[in-house]
């Protein structure tokens, strides 16, 4: 398995941009990219994917055991020519002071090479000692190449050429330019999505040709095979819990510009745990698909409060569903769309009207980084068949300008806030009906099986049931479900 690690000294240095090209140049000669983030992150993945034609997945130390991030990039590397892991902020960043949860870390944990990513902007000479630098600092970590970008002209070049040459060993894998085109546009909460961006395909082409006429890809290719060998793939992903016999669900999923901030393998965990997915956008759908329960992810409903409360008839049948017991799962984005509006400065929208609150939007983050949440006693979701039960508390990440105004003082909360912010600096994961709404974004893990708890809940309380999302006849509510009261059947 032949692997890079794309890092760089600091965030915003062009490491997606050269991700991208380098995805599309070498899928273009016909190889096939696999590619990684390190995590959690949805944007980022969401242009990977449209690079390379692969879904991209994260590998994250807050979420994932050491074992499974190997395991993970194993397996999802199997079948492809060459994996590039773009990495997050700086190459030696992190929270843990030691650096164990740094870029640096997940090289050496995989045993995967760098090429670092300069901005170049302003720098001449002063390019060799921040490399000489980077590579002293930690020598295990293999420093094999630099790219250097946002240059300024053939001059400006031909100095940071020289100097990498004169004072390091490194070579020069590519240069880009400073040019607008080469750069993803960005808004308040970081880069725009594919489904936000015009001319998605024409913008990777041009990075991808650029990458191809100013890049060594043999050079870097042959640092790719430097690669330390991993262990064989072995499925890594949560067990199901489900049993052969378990009936099969219909799960709509919210999938469109508002909202798409959703794991590939927490999709395919869904399915795995016995789920149909049916996806629906939700500016233009003027009916909720027929299901068993609903899921919406996060996104950025704020930069399309106008479409979302357009589309009365689809928020009319998601409240008319909700209300007659439709099991549901909101993470962020999702939660301020059940709310009864979006405000942001002077402009507020309609929102489906089930969460008894409204989303306030703020300048700066009401809530982000790392969490960790705990299962209060109100929690619905059941554990999973065979006694097999979930940590007492889990590891998410949350990153919101939103916050929740006018919310009720007897709300029932599912999670117990241990670190975070969550909905009020102590709760998170809003229950009413069979709706569970947080600000928290989970992933399914070892440790956390989220998706197939959610399906299992979405089986109780659905099984038996006419399997339409307007019947609510034998629908139970949150408090039956807490107090483990069995489904009529």
């Amino acid at each position: 398995m032949t692997r890079i690690l794309i890092a760089a000294a600091h965030k915003s240095s062009g490491k997606t941009t050269v991700t991208l090209g380098l995805a599309r140049a070498l899928r273009d000669a016909g190889l096939t990219v696999q590619t990684f983030k390190k995590g959690p992150d949805y944007i980022d993945p969401m242009w990977h994917a449209r690079a390379t034609g692969r879904p991209s997945l994260n590998l994250d130390f807050n979420t994932q055991a050491p074992d499974e991030i190997v395991a993970m990039l194993a397996a999802r590397s199997a079948g492809a020519d060459v994996s590039f892991i773009e990495a997050n902020m700086g190459l030696y960043d992190g929270v843990d002071l030691e650096g164990r949860d740094s870029n640096a870390a997940l090289a050496k944990l995989v045993g995967s090479p760098v090429i670092l990513v300069v901005d170049t902007e302003g720098m001449t000479r002063g390019l060799a000692p921040l490399l000489l630098g980077y590579r002293v600092f930690d020598p295990e970590v293999h420093i094999a190449g630099v790219v250097l970008n946002r240059v300024a002209g053939a001059r400006h070049e031909e100095k940071l050429r020289a100097a990498v040459e004169r004072y390091t060993e490194l070579p020069v894998i590519g240069v880009l330019p400073r040019e607008e085109g080469l750069s993803l546009p960005e808004r308040h909460l970081g880069l725009t999505t594919p489904a936000e961006t015009n001319a998605v395909e024409s913008f990777i082409a041009n990075i991808g040709s650029r990458v191809a006429e100013r890049f060594d890809l043999e050079t870097l290719k042959s640092i790719a095979r430097m690669a330390m060998p991993l262990p064989p793939p072995f499925v890594t992903t949560a067990a199901t819990g489900v049993s052969s016999g378990a009936a099969p669900v219909r799960i709509a999923v919210a999938r469109d510009a508002a909202f798409g901030f959703y794991y590939p393998e927490d999709l395919e965990a869904l399915e795995s745990a016995g789920a149909t997915l049916t996806f629906f956008d939700a500016m233009k759908e003027a009916q909720l698909p027929d299901c068993d329960g609903l899921f919406i992810g996060g996104g950025f409903p704020e930069t399309h409060m106008e479409a979302l409360a357009g589309n009365v008839a689809l928020r009319r049948s998601i409240r008319t569903a909700i209300e007659a017991g439709l099991p549901t799962y909101a993470e962020c984005g999702g939660l301020m769309y059940l709310t009864r509006a979006i405000r942001w400065g002077d402009k507020r929208a309609e929102m489906v009207g089930v969460i008894d609150a409204e989303a306030v939007m703020h300048a700066k983050p009401q809530g982000r980084g790392q969490i960790v949440i705990a299962q209060s006693p109100a929690m619905p979701w059941p554990e999973l068949p065979g006694g097999r039960r979930t940590s007492s508390t889990v590891k998410a990440h949350e990153f919101h300008h939103a916050a929740l105004v006018d919310l009720p003082a007897d709300t029932t909360f599912a999670f117990d806030m241990r670190r975070g912010t969550g909905i009020d600096g102590i709760h998170d994961g809003i229950l009413v009906h069979n709706v569970l709404a947080c600000f928290a974004h989970q992933r399914t893990t070892r440790s956390n099986p989220w998706t197939a708890r959610f399906v299992e809940f979405v089986r109780h309380v659905r099984l038996g049931v006419d399997r339409s999302c307007s019947n609510s006849a034998e629908l139970r509510t949150p408090a039956a479900v807490a107090a483990g009261l069995p489904p009529r059947l």
